[in-house]
This record gives structure tokens, C-alpha cells and sequence, in this order.
């Protein structure tokens, strides 16, 4: 097994000369999306107006919803697999920039993924507002040699245009839905309705000779809806739409109750994490509750919540009355990487710092953003933190053993605390100042989602999940671009999660 990024620097991808084969099986002209960009910005505008002028993704979704089950869908959305006892399937979040961050990740999934009997991609299938024209070269091009049927829920991206793309590539090409009555002159919706961003007139035209790169019989699957459920083996795993703002309409929310009863063992794949960046997200369900009750019920038997949305990967091992729920973040499957040196000292529902795990380690993320920043700004001496002077500065402002321990440990300048604390990085609660934490927020809010970079190491991550009667072996591998990682993915984080009440 290689090394890990837990265990040498050259483990994390620092320092290789030898990049990855990846770029060959790239497009000749990839785009690359930067959020810096006003067209871009313009062209996601939805979520905003969802914001201020009341979203109406529920509404949407569940005429989506009503016209698959017009066309024979099953009521109840489960798909009912005839996989055995044992066997496993793979988890891949926020992957559809198509560019060298999702391709880097492709050799390396494939190659962990050789047995699998399906894959399930965890929100924002396509960036940046889920166009049918992006799916040849953001979905059918990277995962045309997976030889299983691929299952996903929608991301907010997917979203930006009323899901009509989502919908055709996974529910059975489901049609375009009816135009709604126009709303009322000068009204909020009548002006969400005037501002809204919609797909062009000749928005798909390239989509059938797309879907020819995943033409064979047994790579197809079908959806009954943007929300779903799959019985496959001793497991029931239940993806849930999240739409633009991160929350469950009510007609979603009593599938989700009714769907999760029974003492059959379940994990959730969402695309807004419940634990995320040391915080606690439950996620409102219209008309009360959250999806975090209904996953915390011990008549439900939930062992695992994994939600994408966030690009890097996160584990919170919760007690809940006695038993453990694994609270997974994994959206490092393709987009620019969210940085993990902003956590603060981990410190949420009994969890510690201890039972914390992240992927890329807050020392890399600290790290890459420094040269990131340097190469930005034209200071590379200035910003420029090596991978041990960053670890270092990390485990003094969290008050923790460094993580991996690099030979010889630097001396922790000045400068060294004034890029971290510039750069957003964590602190512990008791020796954070109040004037640093709208820092923090800015950094990770402003700053972070522009920072896709072309060079590795990207930091990128994915799962593999091998279920027995008995457990759930969860993996965590490593995309970094390089080719020693193409060749071997290193395991990140593994947990077993018992499938048996104990």
C-alpha cells in the first residue's frame, strides 16, 4: 500500500516530477471555469434570487417528481437491485468542472472501482449551471470505461436550470415540463420570474451523441426522480435532493419518513452535509423537522450520512443514545478543493479532534493556498509556506501534535502566523480573538471558491464502500495528479461501520 498523506510529504503529492497520465483523456480543449468571472457569476444567479425572492425549487421538483410518475415510475422511488449479500459501490461528490481537477481523479477511481456493482455521484453532477451541453465532457467522457450503472442526486449546480438536464441523463430522458402560469405583474415571483436564468433554445442539441461513451446495457440506470432510494444486498441507501438552498420540501420530507422506517440498516447521500467545517447542519424539512431527526431515530437504523457540496473530505464520528453515526463530507471528486485548514478546533456533538479525520490534512490545504496566493499576488517569498512550516503553524494554532511529523521541525516565524491568519486558517475557541473570525468567514466564503488551480497536487478524494451482512468498510482514496497516486490511490481514512445492532 502507498504512503498516505498521513504519512510522508511526498505521500500528499508534494515534491513529483512525474505528473499523471490523466491528460489523455482530456477533450483537447477543456474548459476551465473560473468563479472570478461575471459570466459565470451571472449564469449562477439563481441561488441568490432563490434567496431573495423565495424559492421555487419545491414546487419544480415535485412536478418533476408527478411527471415521472405519470410515466410509470415506481410510487414509492425505490429501485430494487439484485446484488448479492456481499459487495460494493462507489461514492464520488461535486465532479462535473471538466477539467484537470475531475480527470486527475478518473485513472485512480477506475482502478479502485474494478468489481463494483454501481456508483452514486453526490451532488453538482455538472458546473456551472448544470447545462445539457456540458454532459459530454463532464460526465460521459470521464466515466465512459466505468462498466456500472452511475446514480446521483443533485447539487445546487444542476439546479441553475430547473434540473431539465439532470433529469433527461438520469430519469429515462424525461420530457421538458409545461411552462407554470406567469406570475402576477410586480410581484417578488414575478421578478425572480423576469431576472431567472434558463437553458438557450438549442440547450442539449450534442446530448444523444454524448450519451454513445455510456451506451452499453450494463452502465445504464434509471432513476424514478431527482430523490431516490436503492435496496442493494443487506443495505437501503437513500439519496435525498437538497435543490438550491440546502433544504427539503414537504412532500420529500414524508417520502423521507416513510422510506427510512423499518429496522433494514441505511445510509443517506445528500448534497448538504450535516456536519461540516466543526458545525452542525441538520437541515430543515418544510413544515418542521430536519433530516437530521429522522437520521438520529433509532427505529430508522442509519449508520452513515454522506453529503457532498463541500470539495474535500471530512468524517464526524457521532454517539448518538449509545451508537456511532458516521457524518461524512466527500466532495473532492473533481471540482476546485474547499479548504480544511479554516476548521477550527474540532469541538461538535462529543466529537474531538481526535475522532476528526480530513482530507487533504489542514497543513496541505494551508500550504496549497500559500503558493496559490503567492503565484496570485506576485509574493511568492512573502506567502509561500512550505508543507512543514504550515503542519507546524496548524498544530500551534489548534493546540495538536502535528499530523504528519516532518524531519525536523521548523521554526514557526512571524511571518509564518501572519500568512496562516491571513489565509483564514483555524484557530482553538479560547484563543481565537472575536476581529478574527469575519476573516475566517471571508476567506472561506470569498476567496476560496474562485481557487482552481492546474497543477498538482489537487487534493481531490473519492469512496469506496464494501458492504457485508455485517459492515460497512468505508474507503477514502486520494487523487493528487500524480502518477505514483494514479497507479496506487492512497487510503486516506477508513472506518468499519457495523451494519449489526449491537
Amino acid at each position: 500500500m502507498s504512503d498516505s498523506s498521513r504519512d510522508t510529504a511526498e505521500g500528499a503529492g508534494w515534491g513529483s516530477t512525474r505528473l499523471g497520465e490523466y491528460k489523455r483523456l482530456m477533450p483537447p480543449k477543456a474548459e476551465r471555469i473560473s468563479w472570478l468571472n461575471p459570466r459565470t457569476l451571472w449564469g449562477a444567479r439563481n441561488g441568490v434570487l432563490a434567496s431573495w425572492f423565495g424559492d421555487p425549487t419545491g414546487r419544480t421538483r415535485s412536478r418533476w417528481v408527478a411527471q415521472r410518475a405519470a410515466a410509470g415510475a415506481p410510487a414509492d422511488k425505490v429501485i430494487r437491485r439484485a446484488d448479492p449479500e456481499r459487495f460494493s459501490f462507489m461514492v464520488i461528490g461535486d465532479t462535473g468542472e471538466g477539467d484537470d481537477p475531475q480527470y486527475a481523479v478518473v485513472p485512480g477511481f477506475l482502478r479502485m472501482s474494478q468489481d463494483t456493482r454501481f456508483a452514486v455521484v453526490a451532488s453538482d453532477v455538472i458546473y456551472p449551471v448544470g447545462s445539457a451541453d456540458d454532459y459530454g465532457t463532464k460526465f460521459f467522457r470521464p466515466y465512459q470505461d466505468y462498466p456500472a450503472p452511475i446514480y446521483a442526486i443533485p447539487g445546487n449546480h444542476d439546479w441553475y436550470e430547473d434540473l431539465g438536464a439532470f433529469m433527461r441523463v438520469f430519469c429515462d430522458d424525461a420530457p421538458p415540463l409545461d411552462p407554470e402560469p406567469a406570475p402576477r405583474p410586480l410581484t417578488r415571483a414575478w421578478l425572480r420570474s423576469v431576472l431567472w436564468h434558463r437553458p438557450h433554445a438549442n440547450n442539449g442539441q450534442h446530448l444523444d451523441k454524448a450519451r454513445r461513451l455510456r451506451a452499453d446495457p450494463i452502465q445504464q440506470a434509471v432513476q424514478p426522480g431527482p430523490y431516490w432510494a436503492v435496496d442493494s444486498g443487506p443495505l437501503r441507501i437513500i439519496g435525498i435532493d437538497t435543490g438550491l438552498l440546502g433544504s427539503l420540501d414537504a412532500e420529500q420530507g414524508a417520502w423521507l419518513r416513510e422510506v427510512s422506517r423499518g429496522p433494514r440498516p441505511k445510509i443517506l447521500i445528500t448534497g448538504s452535509p450535516l456536519y461540516v467545517d466543526g458545525e452542525h447542519h441538520p437541515c430543515a424539512i418544510e413544515g418542521g423537522g430536519t433530516v437530521d431527526d429522522i437520521v438520529r431515530d433509532p427505529e430508522h437504523h442509519y449508520v452513515a450520512a454522506i453529503g457532498g457540496d463541500i470539495h474535500n473530505y471530512q468524517r464526524y464520528p457521532v454517539d448518538v443514545d449509545g451508537r456511532t453515526i458516521q457524518y461524512v463530507v466527500s466532495g473532492g471528486g473533481g471540482a476546485f478543493m474547499h479548504a480544511t485548514h479554516t476548521i477550527p478546533h474540532v469541538s461538535v456533538a462529543n466529537v474531538t479532534e481526535k475522532d476528526f479525520r480530513c482530507y487533504p490534512l489542514r497543513g496541505d490545504s494551508l500550504a496549497f493556498y500559500s503558493r496559490l496566493y503567492g503565484r496570485r499576488l506576485h509574493l511568492r517569498r512573502f506567502f509561500t509556506l512550505t508543507e512543514a512550516e504550515a503542519t507546524a503553524v496548524i498544530a500551534e494554532r489548534l493546540g495538536i501534535p502535528p499530523t504528519r511529523v516532518p524531519g525536523g521541525a521548523p521554526r514557526i516565524t512571524f511571518r509564518t502566523r501572519l500568512v496562516a491568519g491571513l489565509l483564514g486558517a483555524g484557530g482553538r475557541p479560547d484563543r481565537t480573538a472575536r476581529f478574527r473570525l469575519p476573516v475566517r468567514k471571508i476567506y472561506t466564503q470569498l476567496f476560496s471558491p474562485s481557487s482552481a488551480t492546474y497543477s498538482p497536487p489537487f487534493f481531490k478524494c473519492f469512496l469506496r464502500l464494501d458492504v457485508t451482512p455485517e459492515a460497512v468498510r468505508l474507503r477514502c482514496f486520494a487523487a493528487t495528479g500524480n502518477l505514483a497516486q494514479e497507479i496506487d490511490p492512497p487510503v486516506e481514512d477508513e472506518v468499519t461501520i457495523p451494519l449489526t445492532r449491537s
